[in-house]
């Protein structure tokens, strides 16, 4: 039986389904603990927003026409070193906008899930 987030997909059809299926698999296999659920359902967005956690949200995989947004709401302490994060760059969350002709580095946005699932595990056990 599909879950929330397959019926997610399924509804968004084309790349933008392809895309953040292929996301959620990356997720997956990066923090095999994550704990997957639709959040912030409303009117306009009845299906509501794909949202990935561990010990705290690691990140959101929003759609829109145009693209896949990936936000992390603790990106400003997440290092970037293959410099991924494009989007939504305000004082605490950072972003990933994902066009369907960008090809994003796989190992690169595994180590961001990582690291945030990591961080997220520390901050808890402050």
């Amino acid at each position: 039986m599909p879950d929330d987030i397959d019926v997610k997909i399924e509804s968004l059809g084309g790349w933008r389904g392809e895309r953040l299926s292929r996301i959620r698999r990356l997720i997956r296999e990066a923090v095999p603990s994550v704990v997957e659920e639709m959040k912030w359902r409303k009117p306009t967005n009845p299906l509501g927003v794909p949202t990935w956690s561990h010990d705290g949200i690691i990140c959101t995989g929003e759609s829109y026409k145009d693209k896949i947004k990936l936000t992390f709401p603790k990106g400003s302490r997440l290092a970037d070193p293959k410099g991924l994060f494009n989007a939504s760059m305000n004082g605490v969350r950072r972003a990933i906008d994902i066009r369907e002709e960008d090809k994003p580095d796989e190992t690169a946005l595994q180590d961001l899930f990582r690291e945030a699932a990591r961080l997220n595990t520390s901050d808890k056990q402050r």
